[in-house]
């Protein structure tokens, strides 16, 4: 038994009662250093265990790199620039593949039928815009979900010349709005 404990002991039964009437050992009477683990001084964190993983896509995009895949940002998005991904259609049956991009472009080389696929759930808000140049003198196709101003799709481009399109959902595609942003352009 340490000298410690009979102190304590002796206090809590003898003379010194009632000065520590429990017996217990006060920290001011405690000597010596406490003993610590040893903490790591070295390593990767990977060598750490119980810790957090840090995702690696985060940590790439951070430092000029991309997400990929659904992300979600909770609060305001401001940024300094803002860039979409184009993409270049082809062909006369052209799928706007709404998980690729949101600006197309198609040079018509006969008579088009387009389809739409891919828009994100109902309830999410996606447009894309759609550049059409005319090869020729060809008639266009809009998926009949399509709903255009006045319920009249516009006339395809004429040989040549370039329209500017856009379309909207926000119920995953059931219905799209579109719109001619611009017609006969050079």
């Amino acid at each position: 038994m340490s000298k410690a404990r009979n102190l304590a002991d002796f206090i809590g039964t003898g003379a010194g009662a009632g000065i520590l009437a429990d017996g217990a050992i006060a920290y001011s009477e405690v000597t010596g250093t406490p003993t610590l683990a040893t903490v790591a001084t070295t390593g990767a964190y990977a060598d750490v265990t119980g810790t957090p993983a840090i995702p690696t896509d985060f940590v790439s995009a951070a430092s000029g790199g991309t997400f990929s895949g659904n992300t979600s940002v909770g609060g305001e998005l401001v940024a300094t620039s803002y860039n979409e991904t184009y993409v270049s259609l082809s062909g006369t049956t052209p799928t706007v593949n709404c998980e690729a991009g949101n600006v197309f472009a198609l040079s018509t080389t006969g008579n088009t039928t387009f389809t739409f696929t891919n828009p994100p759930a109902s309830g999410t808000a996606y447009g894309f815009m759609l550049r059409l140049s005319s090869g020729g003198a060809h008639t266009i196709t809009w998926p009949t979900s399509v709903d255009f101003a006045g319920g009249t799709a516009p006339d395809a481009p004429a040989s040549g010349e370039t329209n500017a399109l856009v379309f909207t959902t926000t119920d995953g595609g059931t219905t799209w709005y579109g719109f001619q942003a611009g017609a006969a352009m050079a």
